[in-house]
């Protein structure tokens, strides 16, 4: 049987025009969020929800594409892991965003190459070299810029109750979605991407059942108290799913070696979202930081050498 040819890659404009919409997408859907549990709305049924769309979406797919449910040997153990560390993301993601504004949520989530890079070195893979270091260096720097730390230490309480609890949830979130790719990467590569994602979807969603049952958080399934939060929890379903839907369907024609930093646009349109949708604005010294963070995450993406 001869393979299957390659599917033919989208002009690069159409590519980046793609992603940058897919990103923002994203975007706006964490400001959705925020929107949601400023109004009442339950983690963990924010979490269900989203989790709920993107499988009605990959059900289609595997139904569309004849795909066969079928995991080889050993895989289970792993992929089961990688459904949890999915779970757990997706939490302390929405956990961050409930605490802090959208764009240092990101920001924070965003670090995950960094702690991906450092995983990986440390379970026997390759050692970050020096380049490596100094951009990840001057990240981290970035992000104390963002998170205003000097502000923090003149006035903590000015910063708000939720600030420390926030910045914790948002490096959860990295650390553990680092996690899931390095296991996706090291143990999962056999298996195929829609199966892979439709199990990890299933998983998160039965995972928030269960958790909104045991009651593990407080009000974690309570519904929105008005209409602007059942909006924002509409519009978080909805743009989760078509913005998920719309990578997956499209990334064997996106280049995704050459055009993924162009993805790092999603806290750059969360910021302006959130300023006009929250009312959420950032201080200079912060918008610069944050510029540095972006900008040193793309640096990162093109390295070779991590």
């Amino acid at each position: 049987m001869s393979a299957s040819p390659l599917p033919k890659l989208l002009p690069r404009h159409l590519a980046i025009l793609l992603m940058m919409t897919v990103a923002t997408m994203f975007a706006a859907n964490h400001v959705s969020a925020r929107l949601a549990f400023d109004n009442g709305t339950g983690l963990l049924l924010a979490v269900l929800t989203r989790s709920g769309v993107a499988c009605l979406i990959l059900v289609a797919l595997v139904i569309v594409q004849r795909k066969r449910l079928w995991l080889p040997a050993g895989s289970w153990p792993w992929q089961l892991a990688v459904g949890l560390l999915i779970a757990i993301q997706s939490v302390s993601l929405y956990s961050a965003v409930a605490r802090l504004p959208v764009v240092i949520a990101l920001l924070l989530v965003n670090t995950f190459p960094i702690q991906l890079a450092l995983l990986s070195w440390a379970l026997g893979g390759p050692r970050p070299t020096l380049r490596s270091c100094l951009i990840m260096g001057t990240i981290l720097i970035g992000l104390l810029v963002v998170l205003d730390i000097p502000s923090w230490i003149a006035s903590a309480d000015g910063m708000g109750p939720g600030w420390i609890a926030g910045i914790g949830f948002g490096l959860m979130a990295a650390f553990v979605f680092a996690c899931a790719l390095w296991v996706t990467e090291h143990r999962l590569a056999g298996v195929g991407s829609t199966l892979r994602s439709l199990l990890t979807m299933q998983t998160v969603f039965i995972v928030m059942i269960i958790g909104g049952i045991a009651g593990v958080v407080p009000g974690g399934m309570s519904l929105p108290d008005n209409s602007t939060g059942w909006l924002g929890l509409t519009l978080l379903g909805l743009l989760y799913g078509s913005a998920f839907s719309t990578l997956f369907i499209f990334v064997p024609r996106l280049d995704m070696a050459r055009n993924a930093p162009v993805m790092n646009i999603e806290p750059v349109a969360s910021l302006v979202l959130g300023y006009f949708v929250l009312g959420q604005m950032l201080s200079p010294g912060q918008l610069v930081g944050g510029a540095v963070v972006v900008g040193g995450i793309v640096v990162l993406s093109l390295s070779k050498g991590r």
